[in-house]
């Protein structure tokens, strides 16, 4: 009861924050990027959100924490320092000085521009569209099971809860909205996430007590031959910390800041959030190994492990009904977050980069701002359908977002911030390049060394990009001289 309650406060508080942030969105530039007077409190805060949701608190946490016990705290060691502060601290400078140069709101917008690239904006923008939107259903489903298990909520019912009230405060309101609601939403990630590591702790007699435990069971409940490899777990810190840096849904906050003063504070924040949220997650994986048996663990039907079930059962189990319901906030907070950032990415997609009526006259930014509204509900209602009927093509496409998405931008964008000497024919090779290997990876190595395709996808092209550029025709002097300006 206490739970639905905190649940219908929620909602309904982010109902008002929508409203709140249509009064502010004026013009296309405010809806999608909150007119670039973002603080650092809220812009760490957005940063933070849009890089943890269910899928940690449920999927990753449960799934490492058991397969790999204390290992999985590897991860996140990597997304706080790299993911969080080396992102803050190596991109967010030039990225927010070179995309108002260029005058350009999204990744492929800014692709185009960075290398006088007309072709490069459409492809990019259509691997963000045939991606991310996936992953955002994705994200919809993890919420649905969560609302199912605890409220007992059918999943189909859940997921309209999640459609209508997500749908409501990004459509009216927003970047602002987003922004702010993030805000809410950090405060109750993160002192959640203290609460749960602290009462779990409690309850095993201390943390080094358990992860004493942890340590000495782990062997015991995954026998050597079935734990995973140095590389399996290298690759899956590189995926999800410097995999990052390549995420549009990421890179719009540096966009989207006030000023460049604003960048250390930013940078600091998002660091300690990052790593309170990561190690809560995981630490709470890594606690199924003292919680848990082999015999008490959660199984399916076919007898194996149940991954996804282990964080919720561990939970409902040594939690007090008051905690719990602020856990569910957490997760449903962070996903929440998630889910806007990415629909507004991929709106932005067709809305910003494929509209052809976006111009710099008022009536053209206008439609766009119209468009952006259409589109992210129309976005909203796709990932639900999506979620509802997990069309098998679909599925594989989910799977496949991170690394594509990060193999496709992360070196074109990364060197158009740094390097002079990058070419369009190296962005064009990077992108293609990325995504390939990706692709053909994925399917060779199979799903469970999808993290191993995905590092390479993201490695690969950053031996490509400068390779092709190279012996490729030099960039226009006068198009480098706008886009480095002040750099």
């Amino acid at each position: 009861m206490v739970g639905i309650i905190f649940l219908v406060i929620f909602l309904f508080l982010m109902t008002g924050i929508g409203i709140w942030g249509m009064k502010k969105t004026k013009t296309l530039g405010d809806f999608f990027l909150g007119g670039r007077s973002m603080g650092p409190w809220v812009s760490a805060a957005a940063y933070g959100t849009s890089y943890f949701s269910a899928v940690l608190f449920i999927g990753f946490a449960g799934t490492q924490g058991w397969q790999f016990g204390l290992n999985a705290l590897w991860i996140a060691l990597g997304n706080g320092v790299v993911g969080a502060l080396g992102a803050w601290l190596f991109l967010a400078r030039r990225t927010r000085r070179m995309t108002q140069n260029l005058d350009t709101m999204t990744m492929p917008e800014y692709l185009q521009e960075r290398y006088g690239a007309k072709r490069l904006k459409p492809v990019a923008a259509s691997v963000i569209f045939f991606f991310l939107l996936p992953y955002s259903a994705s994200v919809f489903k993890g919420l649905g099971h969560l609302f199912e298990a605890v409220f007992h909520i059918p999943y189909d019912t859940a997921l309209l809860i999640m459609i209508a009230f997500t749908g409501v405060y990004l459509i009216l309101g927003g970047y602002f909205a987003i922004a702010l609601t993030d805000f809410i939403q950090g405060i109750i990630m993160f002192f959640g996430a203290l609460a749960m590591i602290g009462v779990l702790a409690s309850q095993g007699g201390g943390l080094l007590e358990i992860l004493a435990q942890v340590r000495e069971n782990y062997p015991r409940h995954v026998p050597p031959a079935q734990q995973p490899a140095l590389l399996t777990i290298g690759s899956l810190v590189f995926m999800t910390s410097f995999g990052t840096w390549g995420l549009p849904q990421m890179t719009q906050k540096f966009y989207a800041i006030k000023n460049e003063q604003v960048i250390s504070k930013a940078a600091a924040v998002t660091t300690v959030f990052a790593l309170v949220i990561g190690f809560s997650a995981y630490l709470t994986g890594t606690f199924s190994h003292f919680f848990f048996s082999p015999d008490s663990v959660p199984r399916n039907e076919a007898g194996g492990v149940s991954y996804d079930r282990i964080v919720p059962a561990l939970l409902t189990g040594h939690l007090p009904e008051l905690l719990m319901a602020l856990i569910l906030l957490l997760i449903l907070s962070a996903s929440m977050s998630t889910l806007s950032s990415l629909v507004l990415v991929s709106s932005s997609a067709v809305a910003i980069d494929l509209y052809p009526s976006r111009t710099n006259s008022k009536a053209g930014k206008d439609i766009s701002v119209a468009m952006m509204r259409f589109l992210s509900a129309v976005f909203v209602i796709i990932s639900y359908l999506i979620s509802r009927f997990q069309f098998s093509f679909i599925v594989t496409l989910m799977s496949l977002s991170w690394g594509a998405v990060s193999g496709s931008f992360a070196a074109p964008y990364i060197y158009g911030l740094y390097s002079k000497k990058a070419t369009k024919a190296g962005a064009y090779a990077g992108l293609l390049s990325g995504l390939i290997i990706e692709i053909i990876l994925f399917f060779a190595l199979g799903t469970a060394n999808s993290p191993l395709a995905a590092s390479c996808a993201i490695a690969v092209p950053f031996i490509v990009v400068p390779a092709v550029s190279s012996c490729t025709k030099a960039p226009d002097q006068s198009l480098l001289d706008r886009a480095f300006e002040g750099l």
